[in-house]
């Protein structure tokens, strides 16, 4: 089993960057797609990006242009990028291990902790 530790997260103004880090644990992280999720404060949790084991990335429409994920499988550890950030950015962000089925995407590990990003003036 995968397990996930989340951080990077913080407060930040419109228009300013963060960079999220996950590392997993697990051989397999190398061999695994992994997704960066996001839960804003009373709205369900929702996929913001994916990167599959070849580096072959996908994005939700919102963060299209905004958002970069990366991974680094030497150290078991995904990253998101976000640049531009907007108050709709602000949720608790998430990353899990993730494979591919007919209607999208569906995890496979436990959730970690997440971290708060919070986008303010």
């Amino acid at each position: 089993q995968v397990q996930l530790v989340e951080s990077g997260g913080g407060l930040v103004q419109p228009g300013g960057s963060l960079r999220l880090s996950c590392a997993a644990s697990g051989s397999i992280f190398s061999i695994n797609a992994m997704g960066w999720y996001r839960q804003a404060s009373g709205k369900q949790r929702e996929l913001v990006a994916v990167i599959n084991s070849g580096g072959r990335t996908s994005y939700a429409d919102s963060v299209k242009g905004r958002f970069t994920i990366s991974r680094d499988n030497a150290k078991n550890t995904v990253y998101l990028q976000m640049n531009s950030l907007k108050p709709e950015d602000t949720a608790v962000y998430y990353c899990n291990n993730v494979e591919r089925i007919v209607t999208g995407w569906r995890t496979i590990a436990s959730w970690g902790q997440g971290t708060q990003v919070t986008v303010s003036s």
